[in-house]
């Protein structure tokens, strides 16, 4: 049953637990698996492979969540530009890839004798083309530099407003407005590739409806769960390092408490440092008897 799983972080290993869930019960799949890169997860380490290799396992776990999806179903997928060309490939044997998002990470070296590896990419997939898509959900409010008036001298595709002129607009697949989690955010964890909430509401606002079942298979840190929690969906949550469930389960009690999402206000996203700081509660210290509390509740 379905419901068994929902509201759930699952610890384990997704190549044993996705055969083990509902046939054509899930919504919306985000997946952020690991990159082919060498990588430490708490001590758990991702060994770089040869692109052949690495385009056998992406098959192998992506053959496990076909089955898992509604014949709606939306897909999305996180990749950095070297395993990009690998995710794609796999992704057009099994789903109908509709576009390729392109995101600023904000940060990342400087490089001597190469361009700054500055970006990541998501690509956006469906089962069908009986698949649901959001636009008002996900439009972005940008503030007028130079606002355009027409011979009337009214606003010409822009709005004043009490905090100056803005324009709202349709959401591209170059997003630039996201900002990395950092030591002073609430959502800041201790995992190496954490995604940004505002980041994932993007995905979940767009692709899905509320009370929508989310499924994550490589949930990290807990953000998709978390976001799917704060905008109303349900989520399922696999992740195999234990410590990670418990930082999940930790920001999924936050969540109740404080369900604003960074750089997501009144219906809108806004651009970066646009948007007046949001009150924010500070994250408490993680107390291990409290979160064994918390894991208690959802976490298998």
């Amino acid at each position: 049953m379905v419901s068994e799983c929902i509201r759930r972080t699952i610890v384990g290993d997704s190549a044993e637990i996705l055969p083990l869930l509902p046939r054509s019960s899930i919504d919306l799949l985000i997946a952020d698996p690991p990159y082919n890169l060498s990588k430490s997860y708490n001590g758990s380490a991702f060994p770089k492979q040869s692109q052949a290799e690495y385009e056998a396992w992406t098959n192998a776990w992506v053959e496990l969540v076909v089955p898992l999806l509604k014949p709606t179903a939306s897909v999305y997928v996180c990749s950095e530009w070297r395993s990009s060309g690998v995710i794609q490939r796999v992704l057009e044997r099994h789903f109908i890839v509709k576009n390729r998002i392109t995101w600023e990470r904000e940060k990342g070296r400087g490089a001597a004798r190469n361009w700054k590896n500055n970006s990541e990419d998501i690509w956006f997939c469906v089962v069908s083309e009986d698949y649901f898509f959001d636009v008002e959900a996900v439009k972005q409010k940008r503030r007028v530099v130079a606002p355009y008036r027409d011979g009337n001298g009214q606003p010409k595709d822009w709005a004043e407003e009490e905090d100056g002129a803005f324009r709202v607009t349709h959401p591209s697949n170059l997003w630039t407005d996201i900002t990395v989690p950092f030591w002073s955010m609430p959502e800041n964890t201790e995992h190496p590739t954490q995604k940004p909430e505002k980041l994932l509401a993007k995905l979940i606002l767009a692709s899905s409806r509320p009370g929508d079942v989310v499924l994550d298979p490589f949930l990290g840190s807990g953000t998709t769960s978390v976001v799917a929690k704060k905008l109303g969906r349900r989520y399922i949550g696999i992740e195999q390092e234990e410590t990670y469930c418990l930082l999940a389960e930790k920001r999924l009690e936050l969540a109740e408490q404080e369900p604003s999402i960074q750089g997501y206000s009144g219906g809108y996203f806004w651009e970066r440092n646009t948007l007046a700081q949001q009150g924010k509660r500070e994250p408490q210290p993680a107390d291990s008897d409290h979160l064994s509390i918390a894991m208690s509740k959802r976490y298998i």
